[in-house]
């Protein structure tokens, strides 16, 4: 007899989800995801001043902060038709990728990798055996049995101490758990380490964005970190680095251990490369533009359907119409009011709470589609589309990576494992090897740029009278992100932005398609239905981000919702 599980909300995320999953017979026949709050920050922008959203929008999330940013500014550049100096470009480039790395480290290690990993366990773990299997995988110094045995006796002491500390409430012992002792103290020791690592990269995009959260050097029209190499109080040579001493840093421990990590217990959790594909439409734009007009990129983005590669389409640029004109978003599932499914610039954001009806309206969040398809969207989709256009970075890592796999599982792994919950998981960990080679890369050319005698961080412009619009768009750490503004006479009439978490947590549509989350969940194993790790294992793997997708707003300052964590 088929069983309801509700999972509410889903935890080690940013917002609040809601998953209700129908099991019969040990796997889950039919999935709902429900964001479970509404953001309001399109009406609070409505009538503001355009150059004034990417400060609001940074506020939408607490993790998200500079993806939103660059997404603004590059809707409203867009709008008025202007190109940014190459040396804004950059400087940007360096804030996406130092931020990139820090969401993907922390994603996997510190959201994520306690799906798999047995902390308990690893009291059980031997450092030496541990330190031997590390050290025929990476190079890495903190693979030693010293470091090991140092981390094994922390552990102990949250155990002895009666607590498990920043590891309580695990589903320790669970019988999907099966990594070994030894595995599982690496892995905590790496959690361990990660937390040093992802610091520095947050250092990194302090440096240039003058604090994080919430940067502060962006500008419609460029950025404002004044370039003088021998003044101290601007970009100078010293800060810049500063910069790349701290992204060589972390680095090498994404290619020394966030790669290894993944790709070991990816293999030894190799039934999993059977869970979690779901839709199988992928979409990413193109990132780290290298000229003014955001026409050449660093980075492929494009379209591929039905997890065919050969039917990979590029979008080319931010004034591409092949994703301009084809996203659209659909409310027949969600809290709004109407039942349409309109272009971004033609939309409103009306709420209209109704209740959780699963054969009705579920959701706060709306249902992103791409020519009235669902899309799946993320580092899986990014690479997928660049290994199909014959990125060179790409393949070199997905190569790598595959290899490590395959050396770990005794089996030749190809590809097409990347279609699967586990798949995200390495998609990520490619990612972030390829953006943090694209880092020094792009840290060079500004540095060469300076060099040539350039300066210059802004572009003039003015708003003129009458209605424009523009799109902004992002290969965010989580996927594609879009803001569509329109403005009239130099103030905002609509905004609204399309993130990731949109596209992968969105409801069902008009016509009944599943959204990627619900999609993922079908099929996917049940060992013990009041422990249900295995529902968490898939929706951790879309590092989701709720908080972007939705957000409370009282102005009264009314308490909205009470959530029971399980």
């Amino acid at each position: 007899m088929a069983k309801m599980i509700t999972v509410d909300p889903i935890t080690r995320i940013e917002g609040h989800l809601r998953i209700d999953v129908e099991v019969d017979r040990g796997k889950v026949q039919n999935s709902w995801s429900s964001g479970q709050m509404w953001r309001g920050i399109e009406k609070i922008l409505e009538g503001r001043d355009p150059r004034d959203a990417w400060a609001f929008t940074q506020r939408i999330c607490g993790v998200c902060t500079t993806v939103h940013a660059i997404a603004s500014v590059r809707s409203v550049e867009n709008a008025l038709g202007i190109q940014v100096p190459l040396n804004a470009q950059l400087i940007r480039n360096l804030i996406i990728a130092a931020h990139s790395l820090h969401d993907h480290i922390v994603h996997f290690y510190h959201l994520s990798a306690l799906d798999w990993v047995d902390v308990v366990s690893a009291l059980s773990g031997s450092p030496a055996r541990a330190s031997k299997l590390a050290e025929s995988l990476s190079p890495w110094p903190g693979n030693s049995e010293k470091a090991l045995a140092a981390v094994k006796e922390k552990v102990k002491g949250f155990v002895e101490a009666g607590q498990l500390g920043i590891f309580t409430n695990g589903y320790w012992g669970h019988p999907a758990m099966k990594l070994s002792p030894d595995v599982n103290l690496l892995a905590v020791a790496h959690y361990l380490q990660a937390l040093d690592i992802q610091r520095k990269a947050l250092q990194a995009v302090a440096i240039l964005g003058s604090k994080t959260p919430n940067i502060q050097n962006l500008t419609v029209g460029g950025v404002m970190n004044a370039i003088n190499l021998d003044n101290q109080a601007t970009l100078n040579m010293t800060k810049l680095y500063q910069v790349k001493s701290l992204l060589e840093e972390v680095n090498t421990f994404v290619q020394q251990v966030y790669v290894p990590d993944v790709c070991a217990i990816g293999a030894m959790y190799a039934d999993w490369t059977n869970y979690g594909a779901g839709v199988t439409n992928y979409l990413a734009v193109p990132e780290l533009p290298l000229d003014t007009a955001g026409t050449n990129f660093a980075m492929p983005g494009g379209t591929i359907m039905n997890a065919d590669l050969g039917s990979v389409k590029p979008i080319t640029g931010f004034i591409d119409p092949y994703f301009k004109d084809n996203v659209a978003e659909s409310i027949a599932r969600a809290w709004y009011d109407g039942d349409w499914q309109l272009h971004p610039w033609e939309e409103d954001t009306v709420p209209n709470y109704t209740g959780f009806d699963t054969e009705g309206r579920y959701s706060w969040v709306k249902a992103p589609r791409f020519q009235g398809k669902p899309m799946q969207v993320g580092p899986l989709a990014q690479v997928l589309c660049a290994f199909a256009q014959g990125d060179e970075k790409t393949a070199k890592w997905a190569t790598a990576a595959l290899d490590i796999a395959s050396s770990v599982a005794g089996a030749k792994l190809g590809p097409g494992i990347l279609h699967s919950t586990i798949g995200r998981h390495a998609a990520r960990a490619i990612r972030a090897a390829v953006i943090g080679e694209h880092a020094i890369d792009h840290w060079n050319l500004l540095i060469n740029n300076i060099a040539s005698g350039d300066t210059e961080i802004f572009t003039p412009f003015e708003f003129p009278r009458g209605v424009i619009q523009g799109v902004g768009f992002h290969e965010a750490p989580r996927g594609v992100l879009s803001h569509w503004c329109v403005i009239e006479d130099g103030k905002i009439k609509n905004y609204q932005c399309v993130v990731p978490s949109t596209w992968n947590a969105g409801p069902r549509d008009a016509e009944g398609q599943l959204g990627p989350y619900e999609a993922s969940l079908v099929g996917n194993p049940i060992a013990d239905a009041e422990k249900p790790l295995e529902v968490l294992r898939t929706i951790h793997s879309f590092d989701p981000c709720l908080a972007c997708a939705i957000h409370t707003l009282d102005p009264e300052g009314n308490e909205q919702a009470t959530v029971k964590v399980l």
